[in-house]
């Protein structure tokens, strides 16, 4: 037996994009002449929607606010990626544990808070756009916890839930896999703690991306 679909969250799990996120985030703020949130808070709400991350950082969350904020967020990600001497790279190992995963009966897909087009963005500037079978971000559902993202990875790719898995960096990876009844491994070396990760529902914590197959196997063994 094997998992069906392995779903990755993006940022803090993949792909260390702290700085950029933190960059991004300071000058949106700058823009609309506001006080710049600690880069810890920044952190802390990191796996939502870019609109909710931001009304959860905004000293005054009103809806005109949060438009103006995200607008400018996602025009200063662009100029950001423009860059010649742009970096977001992946965690070490990260390639070649998601190709050793690719097998011929598993899907890999992605659940996300940053939208389809910066998520098209990483993978393709990482080459790894073709190893994942379905991809889900806020364009097409609701922001995590909700399970509305999990729900559709499902439908797309027609696997059952029991060999479903969430390998995620945030607690609110470990609440959506919660709410939508499949099981979730928490790595430690993203944006929330080992704790947090296991007290929100987290079945397994790992330290090193390396260590993920073996912590693969052994979860499907407690469940066949």
């Amino acid at each position: 037996m094997s998992w069906h679909l392995i779903l990755f969250d993006l940022d803090g799990t993949l792909v260390d994009s702290r700085a950029g996120i933190v960059h991004c985030t300071h000058a949106a703020f700058r823009a609309q002449g506001l006080p710049l949130p600690e880069e810890w808070r920044i952190a802390r709400v990191v796996g939502l929607s870019l609109e909710l991350a931001l009304e959860r950082l905004l000293p005054d969350g009103s809806e005109h606010l949060v438009v103006e904020v995200t607008r400018a967020y996602r025009e200063a990600a662009q100029a950001m990626r423009a860059r010649a001497d742009f970096e977001e790279p992946l965690f070490p190992g990260v390639p070649s544990i998601l190709n050793e995963l690719a097998l011929p009966d598993v899907h890999l897909g992605i659940a996300t808070g940053k939208n389809l087009r910066g998520l098209r963005n990483t993978l393709d500037r990482h080459g790894l756009t073709h190893l994942f079978s379905t991809l889900q971000t806020p364009d097409v559902a609701p922001s995590k916890p909700h399970p509305a993202m999990v729900e559709r990875a499902l439908a797309e790719c027609g696997v059952e839930r029991q060999r479903t898995v969430m390998v995620g960096d945030s607690t609110f990876d470990m609440e959506m896999a919660q709410n939508a009844d499949i099981l979730a491994i928490g790595v430690s070396w993203g944006y929330h703690s080992s704790a947090e990760l296991k007290a929100a529902g987290a079945a397994v914590i790992i330290d090193r991306p390396v260590d993920l197959p073996a912590s693969l196997n052994d979860l499907l063994e407690k469940v066949t």
